[in-house]
């Protein structure tokens, strides 16, 4: 190249990342490239192996020693030679697990100018419980405030005040809106039992076997079957008083000495289960008592995760933890009214404030995450739903000259919801970045500028670029396996399918659930014996339905335990094993392989346990 051209492309030479075959090839600058192929073909190696491997190890090698001894160093990718790599940065297909405090709101940074808007613009309350109304003075956060009802002088929280991962915090959860609280149904799992057979689960695994003593001088009949005890004696053994009791101790072992008086403290069902709590110091004892523990909504701040400090600004008549029950499109018609509310002398900083949120917001709405409510835990939100808001955080940064490299983002989206996955793309291509794009999608795959398609096969069979160019060359390529697709010319075979009247022959099953995240009341029919699928646009409730309602009742049903709360019932006759398989990572520690997650290696050890050098040197399997 010309020294005085601009670089137009990446060149790679003699790559071997995996098992890419000394592949050499150039990727388009500015562009939107896309890398096509089986699965195993060597795209990811190609893509976040070579390209974006070596696009972020430069970018740090040019910051400072001393920044660069404080970040983790990537090592240099095993290639001859990557040539005009801009800095990279990659979206990856599963985003990393968010934090319990994370939700829409945070993740999204939506929350932050939400935050802004309750602290500059609200009217806020004293705290003699009277409320200001929005004034310049506010806005600008100048100095204190004085009540004109009371007279009492007092400061306008701060955006860092309403924040639930900081000072705004709800005391009692500590902003996770959840708290931990005995189940009371764990305690006397089986109510046909005497307290003396050990009825008071909690008292057989986490106290003294005498508590059986101790209550029974509390004025309970421990011989009685638990469900024929009043309901005073069955309050005293749920939670009756820690009174101190005398008892005379008689051990099983009869030979022992240790017998005698005692003086011991009384302890409920619940307060064992809590004094065991307080106690815990280890994963080992946690799992001791984790199994008579429920998560509910925590009483103080209703899942708010806020202090009632943080819930008192009000504006337009609403707290913030209202405003974060709304759905994203609910949330940008009420803000787009906020400024027109506001005295006149507040209108220019109200609108300043509130174009950063609506900026975002259109972005997510542009990648169909308007039915989201900004208070959702990002824990439920499915892996695409993630991705997508990643992709958004990156788009609303507008860098220019990077190298984004998206790694299928088309999972878990709608074919409806590409359209906007597409306009991302196309939007960062026009701030002057380019874009890598591994996916199997046509529909995606078609907006690409260019693509390479590797092959031909998976694993050691892959690793080639069979095919290259733009889309009507890649179609027009008799080498290329993903042209007839995206000519929709393939040949696809489809099994014979069970008839109409067949479907429910061999039996169903049956789930009936109330309101939860987006999805209202289901009655649902699952047919037993066949392959069913479950779509829907992203957001629809693919994802409550069958993993946060089917499989925990199904399991929940197997071990005797009770419904979510959200089920109301299922019929799920002859069906005794439910398995899971979905896009978590199968790898439970650093040393996973598939080889040992498959149990391939321990069958591996058992036959090099039986030769000769095995058993002259005594080693075991």
């Amino acid at each position: 190249m010309n020294k005085d051209e601009k670089p137009d492309r990446i060149e790679v030479r003699g790559a071997r990342v995996h098992n890419l075959k000394n592949v050499s090839v150039d990727i388009p600058l500015n562009e939107i490239v896309g890398i096509a192929g089986v699965s195993g073909s060597g795209k990811s190696s190609l893509a976040l192996g070579v390209l974006y491997a070596e696009g972020s190890r430069r970018y740090l090698e040019s910051l400072s020693t001393y920044t660069r001894r404080r970040m983790t160093q990537a090592s240099r990718a095993d290639v001859d030679e990557v040539l005009y790599v801009p800095a990279a940065l990659a979206l990856h297909q599963r985003p990393a697990v968010p934090g319990i405090r994370s939700t829409f709101g945070t993740g999204t940074e939506l929350l932050n100018s939400l935050r802004l808007m309750f602290s500059r613009l609200s009217s806020h309350r004293c705290p003699n419980g009277h409320y200001l109304k929005p004034s310049i003075q506010v806005a600008a956060m100048n100095g204190e405030l004085v009540c004109p009802e009371c007279g009492e002088h007092f400061y306008a929280p701060g955006a860092e005040d309403l924040a639930f991962n900081s000072t705004g915090a709800c005391k009692c959860c500590g902003g996770t809106g959840m708290v931990r609280t005995v189940d009371r149904a764990t305690l006397i799992p089986d109510e046909s039992k005497t307290i003396d057979e050990g009825a008071v689960a909690p008292w057989n695994s986490l106290m003294w076997s005498l508590m059986t003593d101790v209550c029974r001088e509390m004025g309970v009949r421990t011989n009685v079957p638990f469900k024929d005890l009043t309901e005073k004696e069955k309050e005293i053994v749920y939670d009756g008083p820690m009174e101190k009791k005398h008892i005379f101790y008689v051990p099983k072992n009869k030979s022992s000495a240790a017998v005698g008086d005692l003086n011991m403290t009384y302890y409920s069902a619940t307060a064992t289960v809590l004094n065991a709590l307080n106690k815990v110091k280890d994963e080992k004892g946690m799992k001791r008592v984790e199994k008579f523990l429920k998560e509910d909504v925590c009483p103080d701040c209703h899942g708010t995760r806020l202090s009632e400090e943080a819930r008192a600004p009000k504006l337009m008549g609403i707290s913030l933890a209202d405003a974060c029950r709304m759905t994203l499109k609910e949330s940008i018609a009420w803000v787009k009214r906020v400024p027109e509310s506001l005295p006149e002398e507040m209108r220019n900083m109200a609108e300043t404030i509130c174009e950063s949120y609506l900026e975002v917001a259109a972005r997510l709405m542009d990648l169909g995450l308007g039915y989201l409510t900004l208070d959702r835990a990002s824990s439920t939100l499915s892996t695409g739903e993630r991705q997508r808001m990643q992709l958004a955080r990156a788009v609303r940064n507008r860098t220019t000259g990077v190298l984004y490299v998206l790694d299928e983002p088309s999972i878990g989206l709608h074919p409806a919801n590409i359209v906007g996955l597409n306009d991302v793309m196309h939007d960062l291509i026009r701030d002057g970045n380019s874009v890598l794009l591994v996916d199997h999608d046509t529909q995606i795959l078609s907006e690409a500028d260019w693509l390479i398609e590797m092959g031909p096969e998976a694993g050691v069979g892959g690793g080639y670029v069979i095919a290259e160019g733009s889309i009507p060359q890649i179609i027009s390529n008799k080498k290329s396996m993903i042209g007839p697709f995206l000519a929709k010319t393939a040949d696809m075979h489809v099994r014979t399918q069970a008839g109409k009247e067949e479907v429910f022959t061999l039996g169903k099953l049956h789930l009936s659930t109330d309101n939860i995240h987006t999805v209202k009341p289901l009655e649902v029919d699952i047919p037993k014996g066949r392959l069913t699928v479950v779509t829907g646009v992203s957001g629809s409730g693919k994802t409550t339905m069958v993993l946060e309602s089917l499989i925990p009742e199904l399991e929940d049903s197997f071990c005797g335990e009770h419904l979510p709360k959200h089920v109301k019932s299922i019929s799920a006759e002859g069906i005794a094993h439910v398995k899971l398989i979905d896009a978590s990572p199968i790898g439970i520690n650093v040393r996973s392989t598939v080889a040992t997650y498959a149990n391939i290696h321990d069958e591996l050890r058992k036959i090099y346990a039986k030769t000769a050098d095995a058993k002259d040197r005594k080693y075991k399997a």
